[in-house]
């Protein structure tokens, strides 16, 4: 910043708003456009530097080097330890301004973290990015963090927290192109409720918006974000579109015809004040909006005083010794006490599943050899969102150390098969070929010339291969296979290798590429070929679509060669000859991050893969001493494994610490208190259809779901016991015209010898309530230590806005007149304490049809999902050929004579208009006539019978979309 020039927003005595409104109305028009985009261009003649928008951070600073890493969000979730959380917050932020001070321009300090997506399905391919399937433990921990983060500094932030994705992103094929149906109830309760949080209690000042529609309007383009984040809950700091989300609005929705038209809308109508996108595309698109007049200079000057205001508080325009964070250096990262901190997160992150028999945990001293078994225990991975981890801890690094102290041993089998192969085509074993590409090629004439290469089967035919010569992955070009990758680590993950069995014979198999183009032989050279070996590379970019088709149209047609499998190690009696030999076995299972679920990649299931029950079940066969330890990224359906084996684990990947972590826990170094944070369910037959998003109708998550979980919401074992003796109520009857909190305290005693941590859980339900309430919701929690013997009094101070719901008669909240139980415990499944609150709320008025209603605020349906009314708000709309809405316990006085609707159909279609259910009588038909989706129209139709106070059921007949309803 210049000191010979004295302009108004340089003045720190002034207020923010003032130097904020100063410096934004110096910018020329040109200047304004080159701000508006994620790399702000410096504007030198003012002093403002080249600033950019958006540094990964979900769990550790990631892709500008080596940072601490802490375990993946699902991980955090397990801790339910807002403490800890906020503490992890501040070491991220630290390392942030130590990154910030190598390279302002590029590492900035708004910092795209934590994702608060409600994760009402455990199929979701990015689980491993948020905080579980309740809104009341994911919002308390994303605003720990972003507590963390932001720092407590009155006037200056340490960073910049940006919560994503707005809003209800739970699915990743489709993403860019798709709409998911959301009711106002669902949305009010749940998927926002998680947002308002971290936005309210923890002072967030950014947030980043969702790839995919809702209700049928890019999430980029919804009012929701000006109306309710901006003006309801008040954030006065900005907001981003995802990367390439603008331009997706023309690329991927087809929802608009021109870019210059998304990126108008998109600040205009949507919110968004930092576009992330193609820059240069971007700035001409809003010169050009300008130009026709889509968007004005004042626009722009909103938007722009929004990312500056939050810029000023980062303290970049005043002098550096007035704000405490502008200290903190390049030192920082990687500091000592950060890796301190991974450790612990991780400790407290691990889930105890299954403690049968106490054989956990384990005695050292009592053991000589422990064989460490599975794809899991050698080895520690990186997700796409991790930072490069300056070292890691395997488990079994971990356990050897613990045994190293008493003279005991570990023996290790990876669980993979060792093989060679040879080509059916020409007869000929495949070898590494020397050289900068180590291509492969079927050349070997004899067995003892065939390169032996480690195979890991990943399950649903996903394999990784090592190539043993040079201890490399195998990958592609897309033209021809090599063995030169050292990690796996891209958006495409292309060192995965589809397998698959032959008709030709057993241990016959075929071999696809990472986007399933066949592997065939060069019948000439013996190379090892993508397809005919001519198709383009994809590049491994962000890319918002995810899986890349071949580029060759022809490639498709051809077919995969068949090569013969010899094993050289059979992974399963690897596994065996190890696990009969110790004393005790530890067989680690779970996934890779970037593989059958990932970021534009969902679940095939949620089982475990087959290969790696079956490894469970060998090793088990030959030592009932078997403990099973889960590394994973999401629940899984462990059945067998939980009928079985005695103790389970369940950790998250974790980063540098985790088999330090995972091998203090098994040794009782540490006693696990880490709690689930998603329903643990025993099949995918339990769930709804994937794109469903009614948590409410479809019985999701541990609030409605009416079925056995294998582990249940809130679930996690210690090695300590504790006894809850008490729930007690301030006052057993409130007001809610008088009172504004709720005082309840739960006192829980540690009957064991040894000390541990319990995380105290309050649940409530709504008795007699005017619609289908959750059958418990997490009302508040604690994670607490206990000492042997030990008892706490453990209160809660609950605002009685925690028990309101959303009612769509009056679209507002309203706490109901009547009662509430609270409950609490250890779990979700596991509530002995109970009390019961006599509410004098309000009572609910039946509804006035009389007035203009629109139909989304229905009370109940079927076969229709919620769509966009290019009116104004939203409509529902017939899912296929038919459906309906009912309105509830409506007055309608003495008689109605006439229905007027507001509708479109794109086919001849009608309204009919029934009482009491959708077959009962008929009070009146509506006939509609055909034109486009958004062609709306006015109709009215004679009603008869409609008196008194009754259930009134519209029943939707052809392609209709329905926006207002009205009796008169």
């Amino acid at each position: 910043m210049s000191e010979t020039i004295n302009y108004l927003f340089q003045n720190t005595s002034l207020p923010l708003e003032e130097r904020v409104n100063d410096l934004v109305s110096r910018f020329t028009l040109e200047e304004k456009v080159g701000l508006m985009i994620q790399y702000q261009t410096a504007v030198e003649r003012l002093g403002v530097k080249a600033y950019k928008h958006g540094t990964e951070a979900a769990h550790g600073m990631a892709w500008l080097g080596e940072a601490t890493g802490y375990p993946q969000p699902i991980g955090l979730g397990c801790t339910w330890d807002t403490e800890l959380m906020q503490r992890i917050g501040s070491a991220i932020g630290d390392e942030a301004r130590g990154f910030y001070k190598q390279n302002p321009e590029i590492n900035g300090l708004t910092l795209w973290a934590p994702t608060v997506d409600m994760e009402r399905d455990p199929r979701w391919g990015r689980t491993e990015e948020a905080y579980g399937e309740d809104p009341i433990l994911a919002g308390k921990l994303a605003s720990a963090l972003v507590q963390g983060m932001q720092g407590d500094h009155p006037k200056y932030l340490k960073a910049i927290a940006t919560l994503k994705h707005f809003i209800a992103n739970n699915n990743e094929v489709g993403r860019g192109d798709q709409s998911v149906s959301i009711d106002p109830r669902n949305m009010r309760e749940y998927y926002l409720k998680a947002f308002e949080i971290p936005f309210k209690e923890g002072g967030a000042q950014s947030m980043m918006t969702a790839y995919n529609a809702v209700n049928g309007v890019p999430a980029n383009l919804m009012p929701e974000v000006n109306e309710i984040v901006k003006q309801e809950w008040g954030m006065d700091g900005f907001v981003v579109s995802d990367a390439f989300d603008v331009s997706g609005t023309v690329r991927d929705h087809g929802y608009l015809e021109t870019h210059k038209e998304a990126v108008a809308r998109s600040v205009k109508e949507g919110g968004i004040d930092s576009i992330t996108d193609d820059g240069e595309l971007m700035k001409q698109s809003l010169r050009e909006a300008l130009a026709e007049g889509l968007l004005t200079e004042g626009d722009l000057d909103v938007a722009l005083r929004n990312t500056f205001r939050v810029r000023f508080r980062l303290g970049e325009f005043d002098p550096e010794e007035d704000n405490p964070y502008a200290a903190i250096d390049e030192s920082i990262i990687l500091h000592p006490d950060h890796a301190k901190l991974s450790r612990e997160a991780t400790e407290k992150a691990v889930v105890l599943l299954k403690n049968e028999g106490g054989i956990l945990p384990l005695q050292a001293d009592k053991l000589k050899k422990v064989a460490v078994i599975g794809p899991l225990g050698g080895t520690v991975y990186r997700d796409w969102y991790s930072g490069s981890l300056p070292y890691v801890i395997t488990p079994l690094q971990g356990i050897q150390e613990k045994l190293n102290a008493h003279g005991g041993q570990t023996t290790f089998s990876g669980g993979t098969d060792r093989v060679k192969l040879k080509s059916k085509r020409n007869g000929r074993y495949v070898q590494v070929q020397a050289g900068e590409q180590a291509a492969l090629a079927a050349t070997g004439d004899a067995g003892e010339q065939a390169s032996v290469f480690e195979l890991t089967d990943w399950g649903w035919d996903s394999h990784t291969i090592i190539a043993e010569n040079n201890g490399l992955y195998l990958t592609t070009d897309d033209r021809i296979i090599k063995a030169s990758a050292d990690k796996i680590w891209e958006w495409f993950t292309k060192e995965v290798f589809l397998v698959r069995p032959s008709e030709e014979g057993p241990d016959q198999v075929t071999f696809s590429t990472w986007n399933d183009t066949p592997i065939t032989v060069n019948s000439d050279s013996g190379d090892l070929l993508v397809g005919s070996g001519s198709a383009e590379e994809t590049a491994n970019e962000i890319n918002v679509a995810g899986a890349a088709s071949v580029a060759n149209g022809e490639e498709d047609k051809i077919t995969a060669d068949v090569f013969e499998m010899e094993k050289v190690t059979d992974k399963f009696q690897a596994a065996k000859e190890v696990a009969s030999d110790a004393d005790l076995a530890v067989v680690f299972v779970g996934n890779h991050p970037l593989i059958n679920g990932k970021e534009t990649v969902d679940r095939p299931d949620i089982t475990l893969a087959e290969s790696q029950e079956q490894l469970i079940r060998e090793v088990l066969s030959v030592n009932p001493n078997t403990i099973v330890v889960v590394v994973g990224s999401y629940p899984f359906a462990l059945n067998w494994v939980d009928e079985n084996v005695p103790a389970i684990l369940y950790t998250t990947h974790a980063g540098q610490e985790l088999g330090n972590a995972v091998a203090d826990v098994l040794f009782g170094d540490v006693n696990p208190a880490g709690r689930l944070n998603m329903t643990w369910y025993k099949s995918v037959d339990q769930l709804p259809e994937f794109m469903d998003y009614d948590i409410i109708k479809g019985d999701r998550t541990y609030r409605y779901f009416k079925g056995d979980a294998l582990y249940p919401f809130g679930h996690g074992l210690s090695y300590s016991t504790f006894r809850y003796d008490g729930l007690t109520l301030d006052r057993k009857q409130v007001s809610v015209d008088q009172d504004r909190e709720i005082y309840l305290t739960v006192r829980v005693t540690n009957t064991s010898d040894c000390k541990g941590e319990e995380v105290v859980q309050l649940y409530g339900h709504a008795e007699n309530s005017r619609v289908k309430r959750p059958l418990k919701q997490l009302l508040a929690f604690r994670r607490v230590l206990l000492q042997p013997g030990e008892t706490v009094d453990v209160s809660f101070k609950l605002p009685m806005s925690e028990l309101a719901m959303w009612d769509v008669t009056r679209e507002r909240y309203a706490i109901e007149n009547g009662t509430y139980i609270f409950m609490a415990g250890s779990s979700s499944a596991n509530l002995p304490l109970n009390t019961a609150l006599d509410v004098q709320g309000e009572v609910i008025p039946p509804r006035d049809l009389k007035q203009s209603v629109k139909a989304i605020n229905y009370d109940a349906y079927e076969g229709v999902l919620i769509d966009e009314c290019r009116e104004g708000g939203s409509a529902t709309k017939v899912k296929e050929q038919s459906g309906w809405i009912s309105f509830e316990d409506a007055e309608f006085g003495a008689r109605v004579n006439t229905v007027k609707l507001r509708a479109a159909a794109q086919t001849a279609a009608s309204v009919e208009v029934r009482l009491q259910s959708p077959e009962g009588p008929l009070a009146g038909r509506v006939e509609l006539l055909a034109g486009g989706a958004q062609e709306w129209r006015d109709y009215t139709a004679e009603v008869s019978g409609v008196s008194g106070r009754q259930d009134v059921f519209f029943i939707l007949n052809g392609k209709v979309s329905l926006s207002m309803v009205q009796f008169v």
